[in-house]
């Protein structure tokens, strides 16, 4: 038996959501194993890796001069590929438990309309992170198939997967995608539409975790039911001294229009540019709005009210992607059509 077969028997096949945001692993019969920020942080004057994850997360904005928190991705791609086969490597041992010998089969989510630079990128870095065989499956379709869609059916079924650098939507029909499109708009995006919010209208500078707190407590796409307001702290432009002020969630809505209106226009083409023999069934079945980003309160008010079609969070938004391509493992017939390598 070939030592790469034999490495093979003591690995689980694994799926990968590399996001932006966070990446997420799950294992075949175990489920999801790693759900961290796709975050490391390198001593530059060493260049070694001090930490990953949430750990280095925890680092962000704490760190010494020589140490650097960074995301090996940007608008869901590759943007630093060292870090991002460090992220892969260290996440791929952590699923299982640290061991060395590992080779695993990995299934790798990517977004749609992914360039071939931008796919060799993510199974490079993958293969140097011991992988034995990568696959690389359009995030649509892998969202779909974890939020729980027939899309093996003649049928369409739309999703709209909003993740960190971006959002991805797709029409299916028979396991297959009728219309895909990805745009580099996503949560991040909407963090720092924040930030420059606190920056203009308040001399106020705070970091992107604040940022992305304050998105998630009172940042809405629609007005919400009823007012609310957040106390910030940040450092004063002006002094340098720590300063707390409060922002309403009217000014977080306002600030964020540019953002949502990005996605609606999108969704809005996507829905033009449907087959007219698939548009009857999006009239019954409608839209699933899935990813961290279809949190923010009212966007599926928002886009119901945009575009006349029910919407619908999927149960978990957060892990759509991962659970698809975690169903995939134990359908390698589905896997080996779907695949875009």
């Amino acid at each position: 038996m070939k030592a790469r077969s034999i490495t093979r028997l003591f690995s689980s096949d694994l799926a990968v959501d590399l996001g932006t945001a966070n990446t997420l692993v799950f294992a075949n019969g175990k489920g999801i194993v790693v759900n961290e920020p796709s975050m490391i942080a390198m001593n530059v004057n060493a260049d070694e890796v001090i930490a990953v994850g949430s750990d280095a997360r925890m680092m962000r904005g704490r760190t010494p001069r020589d140490v650097i928190s960074v995301r090996p991705l940007r608008d869901g791609v590759i943007a630093d590929f060292k870090a991002a086969e460090q992220l892969l490597s260290y996440f791929i041992q952590k699923a299982h438990n640290r061991k060395v010998m590992v080779r695993p089969r990995v299934v790798i989510g990517i977004p749609s309309g992914s360039t071939e630079v931008e796919k060799r990128a993510v199974l490079d870095a993958a293969y140097r992170a011991k992988a034995s065989e990568v696959y690389l499956v359009e995030q649509p379709l892998a969202a779909a198939l974890g939020a729980g869609l027939p899309i093996n059916e003649p049928s369409a079924n739309m999703i709209v997967d909003i993740g960190g650098g971006t959002t991805d939507i797709g029409v299916l029909s028979l396991a297959g995608i009728v219309y895909a499109q990805s745009i580099r708009v996503g949560g991040n995006e909407m963090d720092d539409a924040i930030i420059e919010l606190l920056k203009r209208e308040h001399s106020l500078l705070i970091g992107e975790r604040t940022a992305e707190a304050i998105k998630i407590e009172i940042g809405s796409a629609a007005p919400l039911p009823a007012a609310m307001s957040l106390p910030v702290k940040g450092r004063d432009l002006v002094s340098g001294l720590p300063k707390v002020v409060t922002v309403t969630d009217s000014e977080v809505r306002t600030c964020l229009q540019e953002c949502v209106q990005v996605i609606v226009d999108a969704v809005r083409i996507a829905l033009e540019r449907v087959p007219p023999e698939l548009s009857g069934d999006l009239t019954e079945r409608g839209i699933v709005l899935t990813g961290g980003g279809s949190m923010l309160k009212n966007l599926d008010k928002r886009l119901r009210d945009e575009t006349g079609l029910p919407m619908c969070l999927a149960d978990d938004p957060l892990s759509s992607v991962v659970a698809g391509t975690g169903k995939m493992l134990s359908d390698f017939k589905l896997l080996r059509r779907v695949s875009v390598n």
